[in-house]
């Protein structure tokens, strides 16, 4: 990284730290000879069940598969709809409407950028298959509450994990004065993300937090059956060579990116404590500065992102100052996903999401980052503000 400048994301640090066992990993595939699926696989699938606390684990070639798989493995057909949030990356809504179902789309908690779950019911119909929450930049969506309202409708629910691997729910509901029943939040607190609906879907992009070198995905879910559909969707719709019984997908996690996630998987937990640490320093440092809203750094956040609320109609002005200051800083997301040109017009107004994408701004975070450097970017921040 050079001296003068800093970027949104440094993955020098934690491949310098690892970089023995990542080229052993990486020759003893190639040494194997076997490169798609097999026993690489087969043993990281069952690491990361047993670490997120789920009976099947199935690798798949990215985050965006592992979405349309799990929904059509939970038996989301053409004409369904899905319930989800307008506020994440195009993936979540692109992978219902690539399965031939409508995305149906529910505003966000302007605190923890989730859906709002108090305002699922008015939107089910009986249309309505599953409920698609994303516990966006880490931060475990209100679970307790989604699982009290797909019981009483009889609807599946499938975690968008992209940005969540290895948070856990902590019971934080939105809005929550008992309204959900305890003995669904008490069964699910501590549980990780991706183990508490019918079923997951990760993304192991290399910026992840935990990420392959190239792309990559897991479905994970306790249900015999949506594993067995999954797995058989994932190659052809058949687990049996020319006996095809439905079509599916190109879709298994390659045996180089399992072994180097292999790698990375018992140092998850550690790198994501760093990351809470780094957005503790963030807030500590931003502590009544004016014009900012700070996350909370909540009990089961993994901070993938670390992101602000930029207020007053200064963000563009912000990131523009900062990156003519060597720093770098991301908009995630700048348009909501039923602005987007695609759905464009197809959707009423969700203002507390138009409303957040007019104000986040996502400050550089990786496990490694140095405190030394965080006051610099949060010094330069404050100049920006105060122009």
């Amino acid at each position: 990284m050079s001296q003068n400048k800093v970027p949104i994301l440094d993955l020098k640090p934690q491949y310098q730290a690892i970089q023995t066992e990542i080229k052993a990993a990486v020759n003893r595939v190639l040494e194997s000879g076997q490169f798609i699926l097999g026993e690489e696989v087969g043993n990281f699938e069952s690491a990361a069940a047993a670490y997120l606390g789920s009976k099947h684990a199935i690798g798949v070639n990215s985050g965006t598969d592992a979405l349309m798989i799990a929904l059509r493995a939970l038996g989301v057909e053409p004409g369904d709809e899905v319930i989800t949030t307008p506020f994440s990356f195009f993936a979540t809504a692109e992978s219902i409407s690539n399965v031939g179902a409508k995305p149906i789309f529910v505003d966000i908690d302007a605190a923890s950028f989730n859906l709002n779950p108090e305002q699922i019911r008015d939107q089910i119909t009986d249309k309505t298959k599953a409920i698609l929450p994303v516990h966006l930049f880490g931060n475990p969506a209100a679970m307790a509450q989604i699982l009290d309202i797909a019981e009483a409708h009889n609807l599946k629910v499938l975690e968008d994990c992209a940005q969540s691997f290895g948070s856990a729910y902590k019971g934080d509901c939105i809005g929550c004065d008992g309204g959900c029943q305890d003995d669904v939040r008490n069964s699910i607190t501590g549980q990780r993300t991706g183990a508490i609906g019918d079923a997951g879907a990760f993304s192991f992009f290399p910026t992840k937090n935990l990420g392959a070198y190239g792309d990559g995905g897991l479905i994970t879910t306790n249900d015999d059956a949506v594993a067995e559909l999954a797995r058989k969707l994932r190659i052809h719709g058949t687990l049996k060579r020319y006996h095809n019984e439905m079509l599916g997908y190109n879709s298994r996690l390659d045996a180089i990116q399992a072994a180097i996630l292999g790698v990375k998987l018992p140092y998850v937990d550690k790198w994501n404590q760093q990351r809470r640490q780094v957005a503790d320093t963030y807030n500590r440092l931003l502590e009544n500065v004016p014009g900012i809203v700070t996350p909370a750094v909540t009990a089961g956040h993994v901070f993938h992102q670390y992101t602000l609320r930029i207020l007053n109609g200064k963000r563009d002005a912000v990131k523009e100052y900062l990156a003519s200051q060597g720093i770098g800083a991301m908009v995630y997301y700048p348009v909501p996903q039923d602005c987007l040109p695609v759905y464009q017009g197809q959707f009423p107004t969700y203002p507390v999401s138009e409303q957040v994408a007019k104000e986040v701004l996502s400050l550089p975070m990786w496990p490694e980052l140095e405190e030394a450097i965080q006051e610099r970017i949060v010094a330069t921040l404050k100049d920006a503000i105060a122009l």
